[in-house]
């Protein structure tokens, strides 16, 4: 990928939101990436979260007060705007599906299916999310069911999977989780957009039985990977402990087949929060030289009435600042080779986890479904 073009205004403004974030009043901003252009831009891409780490979407321009040295700026005057994430982020997230012997065999395939094909329907709703799906069994490779796309591309291709046969009845699952890792390092680093994240969702109804790659490896690739990695598990043979393992992010578990839907909705709920959760601020500075503090603060309301806040500092270079601006022009962001794939934003206590035995719907964002969600501690896994 090319290198984006950096103004001397970017340049000096590398350390932009790099400051760290600030919290209270029960809310919580996360700098992801920030661009400083001339002849006025700032833009700031950032996640807003509840202290428990609940995502916080829809909010308004006018949700946000952006301060300078400590003097708020005028929204007539900053002409504030949050522009499309879609010009500056790609979020691709990868569906794994079991298909192993113990699932093709078990009368679980339709279900699955309508599952599966739903959650991509979901998830290809958010505009700048892109899906994949790939099959495993006992076979050392995945198999490719739909690649990346938008649009239903993803929905369609998941059909295919009624008549799926394993090359090996088995469950590679400990390979297969790397291999998506793999996956979505692959499809990412082909994105076009300079800020990048990526999701793994793995459905399983078993252990890993075909022992060819061993569970430190896997631990190993969970803890270092960026990615956010959710696990959906059907039946008792799964261990809760190993999939609150590979859920790091959140896990499902389904008693039977019946219940299987729910959970794939509950955790495309959970993705699609977290999607709109990202922000894209964009403003005029009136600033016109020397270095400044930045201050971004959210207000919203919540249903009790009260109002919840949070703010992040961070600072700016102005140096060559002039008039002309205009907040919807796309941002320049800093990203240099090596550096393309944001940061996913630090975890805080944002985990689901649901176990559910069929009926019901998953609302938005970590609501309940069944016996409801929880976010407590991990048991260790031990295979």
């Amino acid at each position: 990928m090319n290198k984006p073009h950096r103004s001397l205004a970017t340049l000096a403004v590398a350390a932009l939101l790099s400051v760290g974030t600030g919290c209270g009043g029960g809310l919580k901003l996360t700098p992801i990436r920030a661009a400083s252009n001339k002849p006025s831009n700032v833009v700031i891409y950032f996640k807003v979260q509840k202290n428990n780490g609940e995502p916080v979407g829809g909010l308004t321009a006018d949700t946000f007060k952006i301060y300078e040295d400590g003097d708020l700026v005028s929204q007539y005057e900053s002409k504030q705007t949050i522009l499309n994430p879609e010009v500056a982020a790609s979020h691709y997230t990868l569906l794994l599906v079991d298909m192993s012997g113990s699932i093709t065999d078990s009368g679980a395939t339709d279900t699955l299916v309508d599952a599966a094909s739903a959650f991509a329907e979901r998830i290809e709703a958010q505009k700048q999310q892109k899906v994949a799906v790939y099959a495993f069994d006992g076979s050392p490779d995945l198999h490719a069911i739909a690649p990346f796309t938008t649009a239903g591309g993803a929905k369609g291709a998941i059909k295919g999977l009624a008549g799926y046969k394993p090359a090996d009845p088995s469950t590679n699952l400990n390979g297969a989780v790397i291999k998506g890792l793999g996956e979505l390092d692959k499809a990412l680093a082909t994105a076009q957009n300079p800020l990048r994240f990526g999701t793994l969702v793995v459905f399983t109804d078993g252990s890993d039985r075909a022992r060819r790659v061993p569970w430190e490896d896997v631990s190993k690739a969970l803890h270092d990977t960026q990615y956010e990695v959710f696990a959906i598990g059907l039946g008792a043979e799964i261990q809760d402990a190993q999939l609150n393992a590979i859920g790091k992010d959140g896990t499902a578990k389904a008693a039977d087949k019946n219940a299987v839907v729910t959970a794939f909705d509950q955790i495309a709920a959970r993705i699609e929060a977290s999607t709109k959760a990202f922000y894209l601020l964009s403003y005029c500075s009136p600033a016109r030289a020397g270095k400044h503090e930045l201050t971004v603060e959210a207000n919203a309301k919540e249903q009790n009435g009260d109002t919840a806040s949070g703010k992040t500092k961070s600072e700016f270079d102005a140096t060559g600042f002039g008039t002309g601006c205009d907040p919807n022009q796309k941002p320049n962001f800093d990203i240099t080779k090596g550096d393309a794939l944001a940061p996913q934003p630090p975890k805080n206590g944002g985990k689901v986890e649901v176990k559910t035995s069929g009926g019901g719907s998953a609302g938005s964002g970590g609501a309940s479904a069944g016996a409801g969600a929880s976010g407590g501690s991990k048991e260790q896994f031990s295979p």
